[in-house]
């Protein structure tokens, strides 16, 4: 009895290290494209008008729930180096937080529904779409920065008005990279072997 505890212990420390180690995987992967986005996208990964090509990645909750604390972690550490990179300074911290959140809700609404795809990748699109927008003007406007790109509109101080734009742009630009990329890489990954390992991982878990 005894050989059989200690067996279960073993191999639920095997999983937790497991799963420890397919969230950190995720969360590397996640803020690694995020950082390349920024320093070669520029306000086009992180600004009023945003394609964030890392988004795409959230396609990863489709497979396992693993994703969604994976992703959450990478979207926290990237937004914490774009604190740096932009110079947003303090007010970066409004992006690490509930840009963290949006991408955590995104990332938990994809799992939910992860037996419709095309359904879950909503997820991401309307969180980021209603949240990003919430804060996003104040970053902008602490730096000084609120014209709508390939424009010489200015929205600055006219906070329902960037709300709405952002709403409208943020969530165009999200759809665009979960559908044009997102739902095409979950169906490549779909036809490799990674679903049935997560499975049979999630199974041990369980």
């Amino acid at each position: 009895m005894k050989q059989l505890h200690a067996t279960r212990v073993t191999s639920n420390a095997q999983a937790d290290a497991s799963a420890v180690a397919r969230i950190g995987m995720i969360a590397a992967v996640y803020a690694a494209l995020t950082l390349v986005a920024l320093l070669f996208l520029g306000s086009l990964a992180w600004g009023p008008v945003q394609f964030r090509v890392s988004e795409a990645l959230c396609v990863l909750a489709l497979f396992t729930a693993d994703a969604v604390p994976g992703l959450a972690l990478g979207c926290a550490i990237a937004n914490l180096a774009n604190i740096v990179l932009s110079g947003t300074g303090m007010l970066g911290m409004l992006d690490v937080v509930f840009g963290t959140l949006a991408t955590a809700l995104g990332a938990w609404f994809t799992w939910r529904n992860r037996r419709r795809p095309a359904l879950a990748l909503l997820g991401p699109v309307i969180a980021n779409a209603l949240i990003v927008p919430a804060y996003l003007p104040l970053m902008l406007q602490g730096i000084g920065f609120y014209t709508i790109p390939f424009t010489n509109i200015a929205l600055d101080g006219a906070y329902p008005a960037m709300y709405v734009f952002g709403l409208l742009a943020t969530g165009a630009g999200e759809a665009v990279v979960m559908y044009a990329l997102g739902l095409p890489l979950a169906r490549a990954l779909g036809r490799t072997s990674l679903p049935r390992q997560l499975g049979d991982a999630e199974k041990s878990q369980g």
